[in-house]
């Protein structure tokens, strides 16, 4: 129907039966003289109902022509199986993979001298020296190297049996103690190379990394059970995403994820799922997924906030692309297209919500045809269809009498054709009084309902 005539076709009515009402009116009003008018009571309109509130307006074809399936954008597109990966969005914070931190100790205990790396966060490289360091302990092993080193080379050439042998052992003895302490051989060769005590070792990094803690200080006195140094090498770290529990059961290990960040807008990094940890936060009640993921040029540091797209597979799954999917609120509805421009309102089930579409649950099958663009303007036709099937007008001769002062008075509406259809109606209504006299001129208000669409609230 053209929606222009009918919203200047209701106005116009409207207004002339306000104006019937008002002569009736004042037509039945008692006069002072004794010709007074017959006084006539204001009619009421016949009235289509709406559905009870609350509920769902009803679901009707409707039928299109090519020219208005033009006009308005229809386009169509087949409902088909298609692998289906379930997105879920998440936020989360960037950590420091535990398992890439390194703590620096000391075997011996002794004075630290002089703090060669003495920020925190500062990159250190493997190898690099950290801080140097007088250990008494330490020094009375090199001695006992150094003698057993010298006594091993005096009765190497013994004759006497055991004499070399059992110097050689002493000699390794001591040598190992040394590299237990963590001497290096290239320090042990200086050792033997100067054939005095090395007071001061230099003591290097162990990983490349940050210096995310420093707790050793000039000259203090250290102890092997003291931490130094907690270095954390951040060429890969965790991302640990909040997942809410009922998406907890789509996930598992290795399950591709993208992780995007505010700070670097046209960035896109690629992480896996390391891990479902077993617990849910009771306070949140979300669930802590691990994601592990590169790090190029360190761009992501401890702490800083993510979002995080999980992309966890659901296999093979029937498939409506969301175009197609009309939300009532209450329902989702899906235009099926028949022949010769008909569509057909079907209300469905839907599953997993994908970027551009969801799983089909109930209500379609491979191969059906959908209404893919203009829904809402289809709906809109099939909500007025619904509307003006709804009123079914009195036979002829019935009416609706009204009590006023004195009179009776009945109306009979017919529309031609009968019941109305989309496009043009006629509309005729008679009004008489008790004894079958038409009141002429007589104006009506004829009230048309249509059941409001939910898509609009």
């Amino acid at each position: 129907m053209n929606y222009r005539k009918l919203f200047i076709f209701a106005v116009v009515l409207n207004v002339a039966l306000a104006l019937g009402a008002y002569w009736i009116w004042r037509s039945s009003r008692p006069a002072p003289s004794s010709t007074s008018a017959v006084e006539h009571p204001p009619m009421e309109g016949f009235t289509i109902n709406a559905p009870p509130e609350g509920s769902a307006p009803p679901l009707t074809p409707v039928e299109l022509s090519p020219e208005r399936m033009q006009s308005i954008g229809v386009r169509t597109g087949r409902i088909e199986y298609k692998t289906i990966n379930s997105d879920i969005r998440a936020t989360g914070t960037a950590d420091v993979d535990e398992r890439r931190v390194a703590y620096v100790q000391t075997r011996y205990p002794g004075w630290v001298k002089d703090v060669l790396v003495n920020a925190t966060y500062q990159l250190v490289k493997k190898g690099q020296p950290l801080f140097t360091i007088y250990s008494p302990a330490l020094v009375a092993s090199e001695q006992e190297y150094l003698l057993a080193r010298a006594n091993a080379q005096r009765v190497g050439q013994s004759s006497v049996e055991g004499v070399s042998s059992g110097a050689d052992t002493l000699l390794r003895a001591a040598r190992d103690r040394l590299l237990q302490w963590n001497i290096s051989d290239s320090d042990i060769s200086k050792l033997e190379g100067s054939g005095k005590p090395l007071m001061d070792f230099t003591f290097a990094s162990p990983v490349s990394g940050y210096v995310i803690e420093r707790m050793v200080l000039p000259n203090a006195y250290v102890q092997p059970e003291m931490r130094l140094y907690t270095i954390a090498d951040l060429s890969s770290v965790w991302v640990n995403a909040q997942v809410f529990q009922e998406d907890a059961g789509k996930l598992k290990p290795g399950d591709p994820a993208e992780v995007t960040v505010d700070a670097y807008p046209n960035r896109t990094f690629h992480a896996r799922v390391e891990q479902v940890l077993p617990q849910i936060d009771p306070v949140t009640r979300t669930l802590r997924v691990r994601l592990t993921m590169p790090n190029p040029n360190l761009l992501l540091k401890p702490g800083m906030f993510v979002n995080v797209r999980l992309r966890a597979p659901l296999g093979r799954q029937l498939f409506v692309p969301a175009s197609a999917v009309l939300q009532g609120g209450t329902r989702q509805v899906v235009f099926v297209a028949r022949d010769q421009g008909s569509f057909e309102p079907r209300e469905v089930q839907l599953g997993a919500r994908t970027d551009d579409g969801f799983v089909v649950l109930k209500g379609l099958q491979a191969g059906d045809t959908v209404a893919t663009s203009a829904n809402f303007l289809i709906d809109s036709e099939s909500q007025l269809q619904a509307a003006a099937g709804a009123y079914t007008p009195p036979p002829p001769g019935a009416g609706t009498e009204m009590s006023a002062t004195g009179q009776q008075v009945s109306a009979e509406l017919t529309t031609n054709p009968s019941p109305p259809h989309k496009g043009k109606n006629g509309i005729q209504v008679k009004v008489r009084l008790a004894d079958g006299k038409p009141i002429p001129g007589a104006k009506v208000t004829v009230q048309f309902h249509m059941p409001g669409m939910p898509e609009m609230g």
